[in-house]
């Protein structure tokens, strides 16, 4: 059910403990003591499989592509693998199930994970173990979205020759818009030749400033842009633009804000805010940030109270259609960390892919723990084979991120 909401237009443009979802966190700093709160419950279990019946969608990859139908020679698998991004350690570990989920089971979108001082070469390296496993069987011969967290400060993957030491994003925002920019080209230039096409950056929670040090995933590790919205505003803006002015994407992260809880989804349950509504700051800032021109979100695992009390944001299809409808915004949606984190744990990992994608999310992030990828990937194929709405979804979110593939440099 939509909730009642008042529409956004272009005049709101300016109205992680130690290990911070996608973004594999900080590990040089103790996080803050969480404080309890409640959250919503999981509900049941994915349905077992069942037989076909004359409702079902006609098997994918007989067909040749038509204006009316560009998967058509596309199977389910390689649609599905479309929709997962697979973390890839940059220290080697979990190598052989990362390489297994592109393979195996289609995966077309790969995340650097963990912390490397390794430079930019040893990273391009090991970026093409991967790009090289792309072909027409595993992704339907489309190219990756090759992704790391290079934000700055405690949250910055790829250190080493060729990459700057980044600052937090406090420190950033004391710079001027354009010098940001500027740094921010340098950066991205960093990141494309390492081979990485999409940086889960800026942060844009807007976090207040006498609650900072108690705002456990943002405002603790100074990954905020200052504490006003112009502030985040204009250094977001900034940090995309040169990063996009390199080749490199970015997601603006974590709608609609995580700004006011002081707990971490990744390392605890049960963590709700009671105080972002659809109209709130906190909404508009990523309005502001869309229209700037971000081609990507992620969404919050948090539960918001005064938007949808029901479900954490990336499972909610009334978060999403705030997105979508209210903010106008018709790229990629993709999830936080889905694979270990402890807010989401009380659903199964196929649970957990269902869930976002029949929310209207397109991406699901599965990075700390790639071994959950299989039964993410069957719990998709399994829903879009029995459930003719959920195929279309799956089609609709396939559709988008190739849209998205398609401006990246080849």
């Amino acid at each position: 059910m939509r909730s009642t909401r008042r529409p956004f237009g272009a005049a709101v443009a300016v109205s992680a403990a130690v290990a911070l979802a996608a973004c594999s966190g900080p590990t040089a700093e103790p996080s803050p003591t969480p404080v309890a709160s409640p959250s919503a419950s999981p509900t049941q279990a994915t349905p077992a499989r069942s037989p076909s019946t004359p409702g079902d969608p006609a098997p994918s990859g007989t067909g040749s592509p038509t204006a009316d139908d560009p998967l058509a020679d596309w199977t389910l698998e390689q649609k599905i693998g479309q929709l997962v991004m697979v973390g890839v350690a940059v220290d080697g570990g979990s190598a052989d199930a990362s390489s297994a989920a592109v393979t195996e089971h289609h995966v077309g979108n790969v995340f650097l994970h963990g912390r490397s001082e390794a430079g930019v070469e040893e990273t391009r390296a090991l970026v093409e173990r991967y790009t090289a496993l792309v072909s027409q069987e595993a992704t339907h011969g489309e190219p990756m979205l090759v992704a790391t967290d290079q934000e700055g400060g405690l949250v910055q993957v790829l250190r080493g020759p060729g990459f700057s030491e980044i600052p937090r994003a406090t420190t950033q925002a004391e710079w001027e818009p354009a010098e940001l920019e500027r740094r921010a080209r340098e950066w991205g230039a960093e990141l494309a030749a390492a081979g990485v096409n999409l940086n889960l950056a800026p942060v844009v929670d807007l976090v207040p400033e006498e609650t900072a040090r108690q705002n456990a995933p943002i405002g603790y590790f100074s990954r905020n842009y200052g504490f006003t919205a112009e502030s985040v505003t204009a250094s977001a803006t900034a940090f995309g633009a040169g990063q996009r002015a390199a080749g490199v994407e970015t997601v603006v992260k974590h709608f609609p804000g995580l700004g006011k809880v002081t707990q971490n989804t990744d390392t605890a349950t049960h963590v709700v805010d009671d105080d972002v509504a659809p109209d709130s700051p906190d909404v508009a800032v990523f309005a502001a940030a869309i229209e700037a021109g971000a081609r990507f979100v992620m969404m919050s695992t948090a539960v918001y109270e005064r938007i949808d009390p029901e479900a954490p944001a990336a499972f909610s299809p009334v978060v999403v259609d705030l997105l979508r409808d209210d903010l106008g915004f018709d790229g990629v949606i993709m999830t936080d960390d889905v694979s270990a984190a402890d807010q989401v744990e009380g659903w199964s990992p196929g649970e957990r892919a269902v869930r976002a994608v029949d929310a209207g999310v397109d991406l699901v992030l599965a990075s700390a723990d790639p071994s959950v990828v299989p039964e993410m990937t069957a719990a998709l194929a399994e829903r879009a084979e029995r459930d003719p709405r959920f195929a279309a979804k799956v089609d609709a979110a396939v559709e988008r991120v190739l849209a998205a593939k398609s401006t990246l440099p080849r």
